[in-house]
């Protein structure tokens, strides 16, 4: 497996374990429908948090969370819609990204709550 494999996996595991940190508790990893796949799908207490999760190892070409574009936050929120609609929740949805950047001195995780809504793309 390439090294940018390794350290996309490794970062997803970091993120699982700070949500459940967070109390929520991990419904789906890597849920795909077509060509486009949710990191993460978590729920607490009436939420469910759709989270993609950014791993770099350096920041020279900008911070992890900076490469989620328009197109990914799209993609994300048809993912959901199917989601939802699948299995038939009820929930508030939230989007998050999780930045980790990894480093051989410690890991450094960002949680960017609500970091886009289907409100704010539709303008």
């Amino acid at each position: 497996m390439a090294e940018h494999n390794n350290t996309g996996k490794e970062g997803e595991l970091l993120a699982r374990r700070h949500l459940e940190e967070q109390g929520f508790a991990i419904v789906e990893t890597n849920w795909r429908r077509g060509k486009h796949e949710v990191d993460i799908i978590a729920y607490r207490e009436g939420l469910i948090v759709f989270a993609e999760v950014k791993t770099r190892s350096e920041t020279d070409h900008g911070n992890p969370e900076e490469f989620v574009d328009r197109n990914k936050q799209r993609a994300y929120i048809r993912m959901a819609n199917a989601y939802v609609i699948k299995h038939q929740r009820e929930e508030e949805v939230r989007f998050d990204i999780i930045s980790v950047l990894m480093s051989p001195t410690g890991n450094k995780i960002v949680h960017i709550e609500n970091a886009f809504s289907a409100v704010e793309l539709s303008r």
